[in-house]
């Protein structure tokens, strides 16, 4: 049963189930001829023979509403990237697919380097970040969003729910959040939000009291669900990281720049599955540990800019608390599970936990030995200012590649 429930400091759109997605799609419509909105899909090319995407798109051609899809493609050479101009033609949107590894975007992205603005790390970041400096230099885009191409519980209520308090003129949200139930295959998912990112954040709020970072990135529901919008305006002003933490780091930038009453979290589906990772070894270079390790480097390094003093001291006593939290998260999930007649595998949460104290741990020595490395790509006002035409630049190649 759906709650109303406003328990954090932003504002939580919840599902009631009242309104039919026509009524949604036909407000939306309206919405649009004033705000014309732009969905970026950051894909992988593997992601075109996956078993999620083809549904996705089936679902989106009958979306109305989109002013643009902008498909952020990486990983692909020129054979692959006229594949997938055949596989997005299925949409009768207007779309553009970023090239990322073609050798036009390549050449921008060595203009960009000989400025040290290019980023420095391969992944969904990078992606996100040209396909929003695309969509900025366009500017014919109000609203944009984006969501995973991964996803197997698509539908198409999804976007429309996070596009809506975006467009809708009368609500004034500038950045919106998805968030969704992860329950699948009979047993609790999402490990890396219950078992690392939840005690962590409140392990820190233990330690350190009262600090407004942590309390509203504690007001997440999902907080790293990669479904989130902004009103363009602010894209040119976010800087967000290359790596797997984008989710954390924007929430962070999102934190910096916009007033609270103007972010908010929306109900996108009733459940969420897609590609599930392992959980990947010590060695942090793939799966979930990686993702924690970046994701622990990232709320810690954000931290050091809100002036907290980072020590090894500090990061014992961090790994302490987290791990006590953490443990105690898990006898919470085991009781929902149980009742809910849900798999609980007891040892296999304890196993994760003591990955990621680890990651931890290792992300605050990365940090210590390297405090003055930069994690955040630049925002797109500084690329401008730095190379002017830039936009042109990068509209005509985006044009060039798409013929």
């Amino acid at each position: 049963m759906a709650d109303f429930a406003q328990p954090g400091l932003i504002t939580t759109l919840h599902n009631l189930r009242s309104k039919p997605l026509e009524q949604l799609e036909q407000e939306l419509v309206g919405f649009g001829r004033k705000n014309p909105m732009t969905l970026i899909l950051p894909s992988l090319f593997s992601e075109l023979k996956g078993p999620a995407l083809q549904g996705i798109v089936d679902q989106l051609k009958h979306a109305p509403y989109l002013h643009q899809i902008v498909i952020g493609l990486d990983r692909a050479d020129k054979q692959q990237f006229e594949h997938a101009q055949r596989f997005f033609d299925q949409l009768p949107q207007n779309k553009r697919i970023l090239w990322n590894d073609g050798p036009r975007l390549r050449a921008l992205d060595k203009l960009l380097a000989e400025e040290g603005l290019s980023p420095h790390q391969e992944g969904k970041g990078r992606n996100v970040w040209f396909s929003m400096g695309y969509i900025h230099a366009q500017n014919t885009s109000k609203v944009v969003a984006l969501h995973d191409c991964d996803i197997l519980t698509y539908k198409r209520d999804m976007p429309a729910r996070l596009f809506y308090p975006l467009a809708n003129p009368s609500f004034g949200f500038l950045f919106a959040k998805g968030y969704y139930s992860r329950v699948n295959n009979n047993q609790l998912s999402g490990r890396v939000v219950r078992l690392l990112y939840v005690p962590l954040i409140r392990a820190l709020k233990v330690l350190l009291g009262a600090l407004p970072l942590l309390d509203f990135l504690d007001s997440f529901r999902y907080p790293l669900a990669g479904e989130f919008g902004m009103r363009a305006e602010i894209i040119a002003g976010m800087r967000i990281p290359s790596d797997w933490s984008l989710e954390v780091g924007m929430l962070s930038e999102v934190h910096r720049n916009i007033t609270l009453s103007h972010v908010c979290q929306v109900d996108i589906a009733d459940n969420y599955d897609h590609k599930h990772q392992e959980l990947g070894g010590a060695d942090y270079s793939g799966g979930l540990s990686r993702m924690s390790h970046e994701i622990a480097k990232a709320i810690l390094r954000k931290l050091a800019t809100e002036g907290v003093v980072l020590s090894s001291a500090f990061l014992r006593t961090l790994k302490a608390s987290y791990y006590r939290l953490a443990l105690d998260m898990i006898e919470r999930y085991q009781a929902d599970a149980q009742l809910n007649g849900l798999y609980f595998d007891r040892h296999g949460e304890e196993q994760a936990v003591e990955l990621f104290t680890q990651a931890i741990i290792s992300a605050g020595d990365q940090y210590l030995s390297s405090p003055t490395e930069v994690p955040f790509m630049a925002n797109w006002n500084r690329v401008f200012s730095a190379i002017p035409d830039f936009s042109d630049q990068l509209m005509e190649a985006v044009e060039a590649d798409n013929q």
